[in-house]
């Protein structure tokens, strides 16, 4: 039997990424096994706010993750 899922090609900073088709931010993050909170997530340059999380990263996207950091 042959898998047939489908995936997406995604870039996450900088590095290639292929999560199943239809993720969005929340799933990538569990995808990446980083926490979703304390987290900032731009898709293709325009922060996501997470309202929209559920919302799909269409294939080809350029994803940034920042986290915030403790201190100055």
């Amino acid at each position: 039997m042959t898998d047939s899922k489908q995936l997406v090609e995604l870039t996450v900073n900088g590095s290639p990424v292929t999560p199943d088709a239809g993720v969005g931010v929340a799933g990538l993050l569990a995808h990446l096994d980083l926490p979703d909170c304390g987290v900032a997530v731009a898709v293709d340059g325009v922060v996501r706010p997470q309202g929209r999380w559920d919302q799909p990263i269409a294939d080809g996207a350029v994803v940034d993750v920042l986290t915030a950091v403790q201190g100055g």
